[in-house]
């Protein structure tokens, strides 16, 4: 598909990390029309509110970036939250596109959509094979009803709906909330704070043994682009790394980057989530796009994001 430097683009959701990430490249790729909405601005929850945001901005191109996310704390103790507003969101945004005839949009899900013991690495074939992961269920179950309601207006009526499925995301802007926030980012505030604090050990959740698969969002950002230049097909897409750590060894290299001097002690009554997420991205690696930034490069990055936005040191 060919996107010229002034079609009209909206990034839903371009101030989180994915949104502001997608801002970024389309900027650096020469999109002059880019739009965006901050939560004030445009209630995603407000169906009414965002038909006629549609009706009056009339985007050529959407990104769903938007959605209200966490980590397994989040997402155990706001269960009707996860479910009702990621709900809500999405079938605003997908509806509203096609109502307002939008060329192209591409909605973003979760590998935790996929089913908790389902065979690795995880084929996009997987889904809907098995039960989902306990402590995610409610955002995994909301972002397989995107999927399946992109699907659902494609082949009613025909729009170009596509989905991509990206693995296990950091990088700058992300959630650093004690209370909310993905396992990279919280293992990087926990080990800065305790640095400062002089502490003796950090206690990390579970027993470290999952494995967890890793993508710079910069990286998702251009596989976003590529997937809305280059992709077609109903069959939503993975976007993985095609590499993974296990969390014991992710502490150890966050434990590194961040200066920590102590040790790290495992609290295995708390839980470990699904044992194993590694994508097959081979599809989209088949199409010519690869991943650039390794993790430990990618690590060092965020961190000095994490001083210089949350930390307030430099």
């Amino acid at each position: 598909m060919e996107l010229a430097s002034d079609s009209a683009i909206y990034v839903a959701g371009h101030r989180g990390l994915v949104g502001s990430a997608l801002w970024r490249q389309l900027e650096q790729e020469g999109f002059t029309r880019l739009i965006g909405r901050t939560h004030e601005e445009l209630d995603l929850l407000d169906a009414a509110a965002v038909r006629a945001f549609y009706a009056r901005e009339q985007p050529e191109l959407v990104f769903v970036a938007a959605a209200r996310v966490g980590g397994i704390h989040a997402n155990n103790t706001r269960p009707a939250e996860f479910l009702f507003e990621n709900l809500q969101i999405q079938n605003h945004l997908i509806d509203g596109a096609w109502r307002a005839g939008v060329r192209k949009l591409l909605f973003l899900g979760s590998s935790c959509i996929y089913p908790r013991l389902a065979p690795q690495p995880l084929r996009e074939e997987c889904l809907l094979t098995g039960p989902l992961e306990p402590t995610n269920q409610w955002y995994a179950i909301a972002k397989i009803a995107g999927l399946k309601l992109c699907q659902a207006y494609r082949r009613q009526y025909g729009c170009r709906f596509i989905g991509a499925m990206p693995t296990n995301l950091y990088g700058p802007n992300d959630n650093y909330d004690r209370e909310a926030a993905h396992v990279l980012p919280a293992l990087i505030r926990r080990f800065h704070e305790a640095k400062l604090a002089g502490a003796p050990a950090v206690t990390c959740w579970g027993t470290g043994a999952p494995l967890r698969e890793f993508l710079h969002v910069d990286d998702l950002a251009r596989a976003c682009v590529f997937l809305m230049r280059h992709y077609e097909a109903e069959p939503f897409i993975n976007v993985g790394s095609g590499s993974e750590i296990s969390i014991k060894d992710l502490a150890e290299l966050v434990r590194r980057v961040v200066g920590f001097a102590g040790r790290i002690q495992w609290d295995p009554s708390r839980p470990d989530g699904t044992p194993r997420k590694f994508m097959d991205s081979s599809r989209l690696f088949a199409l010519g796009w690869k991943p650039r930034i390794d993790l430990e490069t990618g690590l060092r990055s965020v961190y000095e994001d994490f001083q210089q936005r949350v930390a307030g040191v430099t």
